[in-house]
Protein backbone atom coordinates (compact mmCIF):
# COMPACT_ATOMS: atom_id res chain seq x y z
CA UNK A 1 0.00 0.00 0.00
CA UNK A 2 1.00 3.46 -0.40
CA UNK A 3 2.21 5.86 2.30
CA UNK A 4 2.24 9.20 1.82
CA UNK A 5 3.87 11.80 4.40
CA UNK A 6 2.86 15.06 3.71
CA UNK A 7 4.68 18.22 4.25
CA UNK A 8 2.57 21.65 4.48
CA UNK A 9 3.52 24.95 4.55
CA UNK A 10 0.16 26.86 4.63
CA UNK A 11 1.08 30.30 5.32
CA UNK A 12 3.54 30.14 1.48
CA UNK A 13 0.29 28.54 0.20
CA UNK A 14 -1.88 31.10 1.10
CA UNK A 15 0.11 34.11 0.23
CA UNK A 16 0.03 32.97 -2.97
CA UNK A 17 -3.46 31.89 -3.20
CA UNK A 18 -4.10 35.67 -3.06
CA UNK A 19 -2.14 36.34 -6.37
CA UNK A 20 -4.04 33.69 -7.72
CA UNK A 21 -7.55 35.31 -6.59
CA UNK A 22 -7.09 38.38 -7.73
CA UNK A 23 -5.84 37.47 -11.23
CA UNK A 24 -8.65 34.98 -11.43
CA UNK A 25 -11.96 36.94 -9.76
CA UNK A 26 -10.74 40.25 -9.43
CA UNK A 27 -8.95 42.56 -6.33
CA UNK A 28 -11.83 42.17 -4.00
CA UNK A 29 -11.31 38.51 -4.03
CA UNK A 30 -7.80 38.56 -2.88
CA UNK A 31 -9.26 39.69 0.60
CA UNK A 32 -11.82 37.09 0.57
CA UNK A 33 -10.56 34.37 -0.77
CA UNK A 34 -9.61 31.52 1.72
CA UNK A 35 -7.72 28.11 1.41
CA UNK A 36 -10.29 24.55 2.09
CA UNK A 37 -7.93 22.64 4.17
CA UNK A 38 -9.85 19.45 3.44
CA UNK A 39 -9.99 19.60 -0.68
CA UNK A 40 -6.27 20.38 -0.25
CA UNK A 41 -5.68 17.74 1.69
CA UNK A 42 -7.70 15.26 -0.79
CA UNK A 43 -5.46 16.30 -3.09
CA UNK A 44 -2.20 16.04 -1.56
CA UNK A 45 -2.90 11.99 -0.23
CA UNK A 46 -5.39 11.17 -3.64
CA UNK A 47 -6.98 8.27 -2.11
CA UNK A 48 -3.73 6.59 -0.37
CA UNK A 49 -3.09 5.82 2.87
CA UNK A 50 -1.50 8.95 5.22
CA UNK A 51 1.13 7.79 7.56
CA UNK A 52 1.87 11.45 9.03
CA UNK A 53 0.96 15.13 7.90
CA UNK A 54 2.27 17.89 9.54
CA UNK A 55 1.01 21.28 8.44
CA UNK A 56 2.56 24.83 9.31
CA UNK A 57 0.79 28.09 9.87
CA UNK A 58 0.52 31.13 11.49
CA UNK A 59 -2.07 32.26 13.88
CA UNK A 60 -4.36 34.33 14.24
CA UNK A 61 -6.52 32.52 17.09
CA UNK A 62 -10.18 33.43 15.24
CA UNK A 63 -8.96 30.53 12.75
CA UNK A 64 -7.96 28.06 15.41
CA UNK A 65 -11.53 25.99 15.03
CA UNK A 66 -10.65 26.02 11.24
CA UNK A 67 -6.82 24.16 12.09
CA UNK A 68 -8.88 21.57 14.61
CA UNK A 69 -10.71 20.86 11.72
CA UNK A 70 -7.72 19.68 9.91
CA UNK A 71 -6.54 17.63 13.13
CA UNK A 72 -9.44 15.98 13.25
CA UNK A 73 -7.77 14.71 9.76
CA UNK A 74 -5.23 13.38 11.29
CA UNK A 75 -2.43 16.03 10.51
CA UNK A 76 -0.55 17.73 13.22
CA UNK A 77 -0.64 21.32 13.14
CA UNK A 78 2.39 23.62 13.93
CA UNK A 79 0.96 27.11 14.90
CA UNK A 80 4.18 29.80 14.87
CA UNK A 81 3.85 33.29 16.15
CA UNK A 82 4.04 36.35 13.46
CA UNK A 83 7.10 37.63 13.51
CA UNK A 84 9.70 39.20 11.15
CA UNK A 85 9.85 37.85 7.25
CA UNK A 86 13.14 36.39 7.67
CA UNK A 87 11.99 35.19 11.25
CA UNK A 88 8.66 33.89 9.80
CA UNK A 89 10.34 32.07 6.56
CA UNK A 90 13.63 30.25 8.82
CA UNK A 91 10.39 29.39 11.57
CA UNK A 92 8.28 27.21 8.80
CA UNK A 93 11.51 25.86 7.25
CA UNK A 94 12.86 24.45 10.39
CA UNK A 95 9.44 22.92 11.22
CA UNK A 96 9.06 21.31 7.86
CA UNK A 97 12.97 20.30 8.14
CA UNK A 98 12.76 18.52 11.31
CA UNK A 99 9.74 16.58 10.53
CA UNK A 100 11.23 15.61 7.04
CA UNK A 101 14.47 14.48 8.75
CA UNK A 102 12.71 12.63 11.28
CA UNK A 103 10.82 10.59 8.52
CA UNK A 104 13.77 10.13 6.75
CA UNK A 105 15.22 8.56 9.62
CA UNK A 106 12.57 6.48 11.17
CA UNK A 107 11.57 5.09 8.00
CA UNK A 108 15.19 4.67 6.12
CA UNK A 109 14.73 0.91 5.09
CA UNK A 110 10.85 2.17 3.63
CA UNK A 111 10.50 5.00 2.67
CA UNK A 112 7.34 6.20 0.88
CA UNK A 113 5.73 8.89 -1.16
CA UNK A 114 7.23 12.54 0.41
CA UNK A 115 4.30 15.17 -0.51
CA UNK A 116 5.35 18.91 -0.17
CA UNK A 117 2.85 21.80 -0.51
CA UNK A 118 4.64 24.52 -0.71
CA UNK A 119 3.87 28.43 -2.24
CA UNK A 120 7.29 29.44 -3.72
CA UNK A 121 9.95 27.20 -3.14
CA UNK A 122 12.11 29.48 -2.59
CA UNK A 123 15.86 28.64 -1.40
CA UNK A 124 16.03 25.78 -3.64
CA UNK A 125 18.60 27.25 -5.93
CA UNK A 126 21.03 27.83 -2.66
CA UNK A 127 19.95 24.26 -1.11
CA UNK A 128 18.45 25.60 1.69
CA UNK A 129 15.61 25.22 3.74
CA UNK A 130 13.45 21.96 3.52
CA UNK A 131 13.99 21.60 -0.08
CA UNK A 132 17.47 20.42 0.05
CA UNK A 133 16.02 17.69 2.84
CA UNK A 134 13.26 16.84 -0.21
CA UNK A 135 16.25 15.95 -2.32
CA UNK A 136 17.66 14.18 0.59
CA UNK A 137 14.69 12.11 0.70
CA UNK A 138 14.86 11.05 -2.84
CA UNK A 139 18.16 9.75 -2.47
CA UNK A 140 17.31 7.79 -0.05
CA UNK A 141 14.74 6.16 -2.00
CA UNK A 142 11.18 8.11 -1.11
CA UNK A 143 9.04 9.05 -4.28
CA UNK A 144 8.87 13.07 -4.42
CA UNK A 145 5.63 14.86 -5.48
CA UNK A 146 5.01 18.84 -5.31
CA UNK A 147 1.78 20.77 -4.94
CA UNK A 148 2.25 24.63 -5.93
CA UNK A 149 0.95 26.90 -7.84
CA UNK A 150 2.54 27.60 -11.30
CA UNK A 151 3.53 31.03 -11.44
CA UNK A 152 4.95 31.47 -8.28
CA UNK A 153 6.82 27.82 -7.54
CA UNK A 154 10.38 28.02 -8.14
CA UNK A 155 10.86 26.70 -11.60
CA UNK A 156 14.73 24.73 -10.44
CA UNK A 157 12.46 23.49 -8.24
CA UNK A 158 9.53 22.58 -9.76
CA UNK A 159 11.81 21.45 -13.01
CA UNK A 160 13.85 19.05 -10.51
CA UNK A 161 10.12 17.45 -9.24
CA UNK A 162 9.20 16.89 -12.62
CA UNK A 163 12.69 15.37 -13.39
CA UNK A 164 12.22 13.19 -10.07
CA UNK A 165 8.88 12.67 -9.59
CA UNK A 166 5.52 15.03 -9.54
CA UNK A 167 5.14 18.35 -9.78
CA UNK A 168 1.04 19.21 -9.29
CA UNK A 169 -0.34 22.83 -10.14
CA UNK A 170 -2.68 24.01 -7.83
CA UNK A 171 -4.16 26.15 -10.60
CA UNK A 172 -5.57 22.70 -11.68
CA UNK A 173 -7.94 22.63 -8.80
CA UNK A 174 -8.34 26.46 -7.85
CA UNK A 175 -12.12 26.07 -7.58
CA UNK A 176 -11.48 23.10 -5.67
CA UNK A 177 -8.73 23.97 -3.10
CA UNK A 178 -10.41 27.49 -2.51
CA UNK A 179 -13.57 29.72 -1.76
CA UNK A 180 -14.60 33.25 -1.17
CA UNK A 181 -16.27 34.34 1.93
CA UNK A 182 -18.66 36.86 2.04
CA UNK A 183 -17.70 40.25 1.52
CA UNK A 184 -17.79 42.20 4.68
CA UNK A 185 -19.74 45.90 4.82
CA UNK A 186 -18.02 48.02 2.54
CA UNK A 187 -16.74 45.84 0.49
CA UNK A 188 -17.46 45.58 -3.17
CA UNK A 189 -21.10 43.83 -4.02
CA UNK A 190 -20.49 40.15 -4.77
CA UNK A 191 -21.55 36.85 -3.07
CA UNK A 192 -19.89 33.84 -1.42
CA UNK A 193 -17.96 31.01 -3.85
CA UNK A 194 -18.01 27.78 -2.36
CA UNK A 195 -15.72 25.09 -3.56
CA UNK A 196 -16.42 22.08 -6.13
CA UNK A 197 -15.15 18.04 -5.13
CA UNK A 198 -11.54 17.95 -6.02
CA UNK A 199 -11.72 16.05 -9.56
CA UNK A 200 -8.61 13.18 -9.27
CA UNK A 201 -8.58 12.48 -12.44
CA UNK A 202 -6.89 15.92 -13.24
CA UNK A 203 -4.17 15.05 -10.95
CA UNK A 204 -0.57 14.14 -12.61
Amino acid sequence: MDRVFVYWDNSNIFVSTRDVAEEREGPAARYRVRIHFRNLLALAHAGRHIRHAVAVGFIPPELRHVWNRLENEGVTVRLLERGTMLGREQGVDQTLSNAMLRDGYDYNGDPGIAVLLTGDGAGFHDGAGFHADLERMHSRGWRIEVISWRHSCNTRMREWAERNGRFIALDDFYESVTFLEPPAPGQPIGGPRYPVPVDLTKRA
